[in-house]
């Protein structure tokens, strides 16, 4: 039986532009990449040069800090460029792909007959390391720490976003596989996030059932309600399609990146799931199936809230599972602006009589912050949406203040921005709060280590 975790806090916005649960073909990617940016935590040292030829698995760099955590190319192919910004700062080792994948092969024991350093020493040679992240600090995890228990998360609960039963449905043995692997690396549990009522439920793990409105999906809200992180502890968070790539790994041998990706937004006018590869350029997911004509269209890899706005030209984020295309917004003159009664427009607060619609109308939302900056207004606004037993507003001041005893209190070790990414839409200061999570985790790191 599993145990439940039912939220009340949170909010669910309702977008138009889900992914219908068919499958659609993806264009051929011209060239995949591997992105340092898309990595939190890691500084990376180069290994190839334009020009090498690679198979999928081979190592195309590492981290400085812990040389032993490989990045691999996810295809087959000639490495073409590693492009550079200022500073010489990394900014992407791009891979022309072959017309078909080779394959680096790696001696694979039973998961039963294998200790934990020996599955730890596979996952760090098939490049497979950096889908772990830690917390503290929300950033690739250490591969000399032992994690207390481990939490992935196959319930995302997030505006459109895929969903895991429909990905994973003719991979439930590769899903539990991964987990078995990840049990040996941890002397706790592992936890299991699903949704209530989710047809994939794997097996010799703790199932824990999800229900509420988002950020129930969110790994932090299980390890808030389930045991949170104190001072000294660490613990690992997968992503569910994430530990897809390990299961392959110890079923096959190989490291296989392929990845299904849910196309959503209200700007796209072909919604499914297509599978490719990771690392592959935005363009071959999108091209013909955004908004004709001369449309201002974001492109978000991920999802409104937490994703990252890209161009066509960009590569598909490292930890993405969904494309969002939704209107600029930059294009839209409104007469009389807040004035008018906003029939259509969505608020949270009901300043219009959209709410009187119900709570099953879609609405098409804008990229446009929709006010200015002001100071953080105590209002217990961000309490609505935030279902930790954390007090957000303290916890922002004090990271803002960088008072490392009040960060400590307030519960700092066992959050990430994407906690807070609710906090960010519903405030009426417009202030990035996830980049001030980020900065006062990046800080915290440097202090304390």
């Amino acid at each position: 039986m599993s145990n439940v975790i039912k939220i009340k806090k949170g909010l669910d916005i309702n977008l138009k532009g889900k992914a219908l649960e068919i499958e659609m073909k993806a264009a051929k990617s011209e060239s995949y990449a591997i992105v340092p940016d898309h990595y939190t935590g890691i500084t990376p040292k180069v290994t190839v040069h334009p020009g090498d030829r690679v198979k999928a698995g081979s190592v195309l760099m590492t981290d400085k800090r812990f040389p032993e955590i490989r990045f691999v190319s996810p295809v087959s192919g000639e490495v073409t460029a590693v492009r550079r910004g200022d500073k010489r700062k990394v900014l992407s080792i791009e891979v022309t792909p072959d017309e078909k994948i080779e394959y680096e092969s790696f001696q694979v024991k039973a998961i039963a007959s294998s200790s934990g350093e020996e599955i730890r020493e596979l996952l760090l040679q098939a490049g497979l390391w950096p889908y772990i992240k830690q917390r503290p600090y929300d950033r690739v995890a250490a591969p000399d720490t032992t994690p207390r228990d481990i939490f992935v998360t196959a319930f995302n609960s997030a505006p459109l976003a895929p969903d895991f039963d429909f990905v994973a449905r003719e991979e439930t043995d590769a899903f539990q596989t991964g987990l078995d692997a990840l049990a040996r690396l941890t002397p706790g549990k592992v936890y299991a996030g699903i949704k209530k009522g989710a047809t994939i439920r794997p097996q010799r793990v703790e199932l824990v059932e999800l229900d509420g409105p988002h950020p129930a999906g969110n790994a932090g809200v299980m390890i808030n309600h389930i045991r949170p992180v104190n001072r000294g502890e660490t613990v690992w968070t997968l992503n569910a399609a994430d530990v897809l790539f390990i299961g392959r790994l110890f079923l096959r041998g190989v490291a296989d990146f392929s990845r299904t990706v849910a196309l959503t937004g209200s700007e796209m006018t072909e919604r499914g799931y297509v599978k490719t590869i990771a690392g592959c350029t935005i363009q071959s997911l999108t091209k013909g199936r955004t908004m004709p004509g001369d449309r201002h269209i974001r492109l978000i890899s991920g999802n409104v809230l937490t994703g990252t706005k890209v161009e066509p030209s960009d590569y598909l984020g490292a930890y993405d599972n969904q494309i969002t295309a939704i209107p600029e917004g930059d294009d839209v003159d409104e007469f009389l602006g807040w004035g008018m009664p906003g029939f259509g427009k969505y608020s949270v607060s009901r300043s219009y009589f959209t709410w009187l619609t119900g709570k099953k109308r879609e609405h098409i939302i804008d990229a446009r912050i929709r006010g200015g900056r002001r100071a953080m207004i105590m209002s217990n606004e961000y309490d609505r949406v935030f279902p930790m037993d954390i007090l957000p507003e303290y916890l922002l001041k004090a990271i803002i203040a960088f008072d490392i005893e009040k960060m400590e209190n307030l519960g700092i070790y066992e959050v990430a921005p994407e906690d807070f990414a609710l906090c960010e839409f519903v405030d009426t200061s417009k202030i990035e709060i996830q980049q001030i999570v980020r900065n006062g985790l990046d800080l915290l790191y440097r202090e304390m280590n």
